[in-house]
């Protein structure tokens, strides 16, 4: 359990007479299977959990048998409230002092016990950066949280990678949302909703009006939707064989958009089908050259034969002279 996700179940077991699982899981964005896990920590650490079955059950904490919390200022009870982050990311949006100042205090409180395990920050480390990566430009968490969270619309510079030079926006922003490493800013344009990669946002300001969010609609309900969108909704659907030296390497890079058909394999492919948003994105075949076949649509095939053409010329030696 990450000291965050710790504090803020805390939080939750403490605020109210009971709670079920279910909405613990939904609060912290994990499975009822970690929350179960979470709640058996908690007894083995010695405190006083309890859960009732039933419509009128739930899990409960007697008040004043957990955190401390009249030490928190404000602000460390804000910082620590964000669950899911590594201390990197906390770095990122200049949270890192807070939340350590209020975990600290924390433990302070807690009696010690003669078998006390190792605290889980001394033996677990998290780094949600990808393989690789390379170090990130633009604006950064930490200058754009403020503006944020004053609930400001804001004009952006956007370098889109689809577009030649970038582009003058007005947004409105529901939040930050850092996935795999990378921080977005999740914002409406023209009522419509977007994700911003923070690196492509070359220059940002406040505009002098309110953010016009659209009702019922959350950071986390928007974010929700947009992963969903890109996950599932496609524009072009490409049959391949792929080799099977290369097939878990294709599972990396591609995630859902490849679906194996495991009833064709051949002794040296496995029959696949890739969904792409667009069809110039079928461009991410090319690394993997003749080691993955596509046997459909023809205008799939039809581009990736230009697009290797097109690399074959630029890369043709120089005539003679």
């Amino acid at each position: 359990m990450t000291p965050d996700r710790f504090f803020t179940l805390m939080l939750l077991l403490e605020s109210r007479d009971a709670v079920t699982t279910q909405e613990l899981a939904s609060a912290l964005g994990v499975s009822l299977r970690t929350i179960t896990r979470d709640l058996n920590w908690l007894r083995d650490a010695g405190l006083p959990v309890t859960a009732q079955r039933g419509r009128l059950g739930g899990v409960t904490m007697p008040p004043g048998a957990g955190l401390d919390l009249t030490r928190l200022t404000p602000d460390e009870r804000d910082h620590l409230s964000l669950t899911g982050l590594d201390e990197k990311q906390r770095a990122e949006l200049n949270a890192s002092v807070e939340s350590r100042r209020a975990l600290s205090k924390i433990a302070a409180t807690q009696p010690r016990r003669g078998h006390e395990l190792l605290p889980l920050t001394d033996v677990v480390h998290v780094d949600s950066r990808p393989w690789l990566q390379a170090r990130a430009s633009g604006t950064t968490p930490a200058s754009l949280i403020g503006a944020v969270r004053r609930g400001r619309r804001l004009r952006i510079e956007y370098d889109s990678p689809r577009e030649s030079c970038s582009r003058d926006l007005v947004v409105d922003p529901y939040g930050l949302f850092a996935k795999a490493g990378i921080w977005y800013l999740v914002a409406d344009c023209a009522r419509e909703p977007r994700m911003y990669r923070l690196e492509r946002i070359a220059t940002w300001k406040e505009v002098d009006q309110p953010r016009r969010i659209r009702e019922s609609q959350t950071l986390a309900t928007v974010a929700a939707a947009l992963l969903d969108q890109w996950e599932h909704n496609h524009a072009i659907e490409v049959s391949a064989t792929i080799d099977r030296t290369q097939i878990e390497r294709a599972q990396r890079i591609f995630g859902q958009r490849l679906v194996r058909d495991d009833h064709e394999e051949s002794a040296t492919g496995r029959k696949v089908t890739i969904r792409f948003l667009h069809l110039e994105d079928v461009r991410a075949l090319l690394p993997f050259g003749s080691a993955i076949t596509v046997h459909g649509p023809t205008e799939a095939r039809a581009h990736l034969s230009d697009l290797a053409t097109n690399l074959a010329h630029h890369y043709a030696p120089s005539p003679t002279s």
